[in-house]
């Protein structure tokens, strides 16, 4: 009789076969290369007009960087993106993802500009963008936000037409927090509850240091965490165009200027097949 061998070589074909997948699923790529921005677009929009107190003027546009809003450079022995925030705009993959695991860190640096100058530093991930360039006040693309904002890491923004339903409660009369017990709420530019949901905990760590950041995306569904905390799972990702909602589950990941010198290094992705067990709860 053969079975014995049969089971045998069955058995070591499932064992290859799950240490195949393990390594796979597992498997970081990095979106960064630590020397340029192959890969990356850089976009800036019109600049700040102290005197007028407004942003005016035509935009710089793609790829468009005299002043290096956008920069490589080693900060505290890592490489990293540095963005001056001295204007307004964003650096986005060329590349759209879907369904994936996304990590990164962040770290404040020290100068901050008009209209932001001496006030929350102030930075972001637009991630699922699509569409055109600056459309969200002539500087971002359509798209859901990670707020990345001294004290606010985490918050969520509809940018430009993104909508999301998060499960929230008020603060105060214009304010939502997340609460994984809370009704479920859409926020978006249209809703009456606003474009953002405030995050359920601080976990951001002081400023000036180093903090990870993870955003999980599978379907219509997203996850943020910081610095190892669940602080929100959003539902339902879409877009508002005209009258019309279209689903929004895929995109570029851009990263914002937006007042605030800002670092971010190791941008890594992987993609998943389902969300990992259990994360949505560990937000309560």
């Amino acid at each position: 009789m053969n079975y014995p061998k049969t089971y045998l070589v069955l058995f070591i074909v499932f064992l290859l076969y799950s240490n195949f997948q393990s390594v796979n699923e597992s498997k970081w790529r990095s979106l960064f290369n630590g020397k340029d921005f192959t890969g990356w677009d850089t976009y800036v929009g019109p600049a700040y007009d102290k005197v007028q107190g407004k942003f005016s003027g035509t935009p710089l546009g793609l790829n468009n960087d005299p002043n290096r809003i956008f920069s490589i450079v080693k900060e505290d022995g890592k490489t990293a993106i540095r963005i001056s925030g001295e204007q307004f705009g964003g650096v986005s993959t060329r590349e759209e993802f879907k369904n994936y695991h996304l990590r990164l860190e962040f770290k404040w640096g020290n100068l901050t500009w008009e209209p932001k100058k001496d006030k929350k530093r102030d930075s972001g991930i637009l991630y699922h963008a699509v569409g055109a360039h600056g459309a969200d006040g002539g500087f971002w693309m359509r798209s859901q936000e990670f707020q990345i904002q001294e004290g606010d890491c985490g918050d969520y923004w509809g940018v430009a037409g993104g909508a999301f339903d998060v499960r929230a409660v008020p603060r105060s009369e214009k304010e939502y927090v997340y609460d994984d017990a809370g009704p479920l709420l859409t926020f978006s530019e249209k809703s009456r509850f606003g474009r953002q949901c405030i995050k359920s905990k601080d976990a951001e760590k002081p400023t000036g240091q180093w903090n990870t950041i993870d955003i999980y995306c599978f379907g219509s569904t997203s996850v943020h965490i910081v610095n190892g905390v669940v602080v929100m799972a959003l539902y339902n990702s879409r877009q508002e165009t005209g009258d019309d909602e279209l689903p929004l589950t895929k995109g570029k990941i851009q990263i914002q200027s937006e007042g605030a010198e800002v670092f971010y290094s190791n941008i890594q992705i992987q993609p998943i097949q389902k969300l990992p067990d259990n994360l949505i709860s560990s937000s309560r």
